[in-house]
């Protein structure tokens, strides 16, 4: 496995001699011939009856300064981690919810991993940054292939923060046949599965599908009947998976993120506006006055569809800014 992590992982010392950005003999030898010549070999020896042997190949580790077996300054994913993923082809309020997601588990100290594609992976990485936070990009390419060549920014602020990894050789071009691989890792390395958005025949799906099968929490936001990209989600509600509607969905279902949760909530004294909070929560907080109101009003007046203010409003309550109310409402604790 290969890896470009934001912070250098010990290895084991070099052998004596050996400089950094060459390969290392390890001191495997062949032993010479003895004796000069032929000698018969007794019955049952391996060589005998036609079949010989492959030399033993001498053991090689490549170097290259701060390497480790492919992977420059390595750091090892700590858990708690969550994957979000979903379409490449998402739709405005998919990206919206991904960010949001990426940017409320960053700041609860979850680390989000995606696999940096188009859409709803290359949302959930920018809202992990802007909040601070750490973010891991699952590659289906080499670490040394930046794809999409659009997201070469993005990939330097993954690097210096977080960390990008890959099954493949590091010069590996992106191929079809390497995706799937890339989703099984996503899925095995991450605590629980959020699936954003995803067309009946998304990528997605499999990510989705590898996580049921390693024992992983599985979440999907519904959607519009008529978006294709909700029919993927859709189906895995469908399923039996728990639908997403607000971060303190997936809090509750994965026992893993228990510590991720606030340890004293509550209501913040009058006045104080939480710290930290990304600029589409604090805009929700500034439409809101002293008197509660309905989450279809403040829908409306902010020109945000339900299920991209449900999250929103989730992220705002577990933050302690803001209380639900009997009746359905809503209203600031400060």
């Amino acid at each position: 496995m290969h890896g470009l992590p934001g912070a250098r992982l010990a290895g084991p010392a070099l052998p004596s001699g050996a400089a950094p950005g060459r390969a290392v003999d390890l001191g495997c030898r062949q032993a010479p011939p003895t004796g000069g010549g032929r000698r018969r070999l007794a019955a049952g020896h391996p060589c005998r009856d036609g079949h010989r042997p492959l030399p033993r190949p001498r053991a090689r580790l490549p170097r290259r300064p701060g390497d480790q077996r492919h992977g420059t300054r390595h750091r090892r994913p700590r858990p708690p981690v969550v994957a979000v993923v979903g379409s490449r082809l998402a739709t405005p309020a998919g990206m919206d919810i991904a960010r949001c997601l990426g940017h409320e588990l960053a700041s609860l100290g979850v680390q989000v991993i995606s696999g940096m594609a188009r859409g709803i992976d290359a949302a959930a990485h920018r809202g992990a940054l802007e909040a601070g936070g750490e973010t891991l990009a699952v590659l289906g390419c080499g670490i040394d292939v930046c794809y999409p060549r659009q997201h070469r920014q993005l990939r330097s602020q993954i690097v210096a923060s977080g960390c990008v990894i890959s099954e493949e050789e590091r010069d590996a071009e992106p191929f079809k046949s390497q995706f799937p691989k890339r989703n099984r890792l996503i899925a095995a390395l991450a605590v629980a599965v959020v699936v954003v958005e995803a067309t009946a025949r998304s990528g997605a799906l499999s990510t989705a599908r590898w996580a049921a099968d390693l024992g992983r929490e599985v979440l999907a936001v519904p959607g519009s009947i008529r978006t294709p990209q909700s029919q993927g989600t859709n189906l895995l509600i469908r399923d039996g998976v728990r639908p997403y509607l607000s971060i303190t969905d997936l809090l509750e279902a994965t026992p893993e993120l228990a510590g991720a949760l606030p340890a004293a909530g509550g209501a913040h004294p009058l006045g104080m506006v939480p710290a930290g909070l990304a600029p589409p929560l604090e805009e929700i907080l500034g439409r809101m006055g002293s008197a509660p109101v309905h989450p279809d009003d403040l829908g409306t007046a902010l020109g945000l569809p339900a299920s991209v203010l449900a999250a929103r409003l989730g992220a705002l309550e577990l933050a302690g800014a803001v209380m639900s109310l009997p009746g359905g409402q809503v209203a600031r604790t400060f």
